[in-house]
């Protein structure tokens, strides 16, 4: 059994775990990401590891990406929910192209931040060394990287009020 099947058989804790009081014991490292299937429309929640970065950006990667679905459906830019740190957040979610600067920035900043997913991804990989680059071919066959970029977080209670004229949006302050 691999360690993604491992954790797949573990998801029902681990939204449980993500949903209730006890998620800083995994939210540090674990979102859960809600997300409707391309073809069958339905609704799905599974918990992922994440990268954050200060701009509101996400990054997900899928190990064993050829054995999954969900990362298909951001292909194209759509929208995504997330449950980070306690909190619902909305977001679009797009798919990096694997042979991009992007995608080897995320899997190396993956890779220095958790240096296990190395033998997870099926590679061996050396910090002091860096990602080769037959490394970086091999997870590019094998690793999805979903980057999420999250709407403005808005104050819980408030509600953004009508458009002002000329399409600006009214100061949620103002009443």
């Amino acid at each position: 059994m691999s360690v993604d099947d491992f954790f797949t058989r573990l998801n029902p804790v681990l939204r449980a775990i993500l949903r209730s009081r006890l998620h800083p014991l995994l939210s540090r490292g674990l979102l859960l990401l809600t997300f409707t299937g391309r073809k069958t429309g339905k609704r799905f929640t599974i918990p992922v590891g994440y990268q954050a970065e200060e701009s509101g950006v996400l990054t997900v990667m899928a190990s064993e990406a050829p054995k999954k679905q969900w990362w298909k459906n951001y292909r194209e830019s759509g929208p995504v929910e997330v449950r980070l740190r306690g909190r619902t957040r909305t977001g679009t979610a797009l798919l990096l192209e694997p042979t991009s600067a992007e995608f080897r920035r995320c899997a190396e900043g993956t890779l220095l931040r958790v240096p296990a997913m190395g033998r997870i991804w099926g590679i061996d990989y050396k910090r002091e060394a860096g990602l080769t680059e037959a490394q970086a071919t091999t997870l590019a066959s094998e690793v999805a990287a979903v980057r999420i970029q999250l709407d403005p977080a808005v104050p819980v209670g408030v509600h953004p009020g009508p458009a002002l004229p000329g399409g600006a949006p009214r100061d949620p302050g103002l009443r």
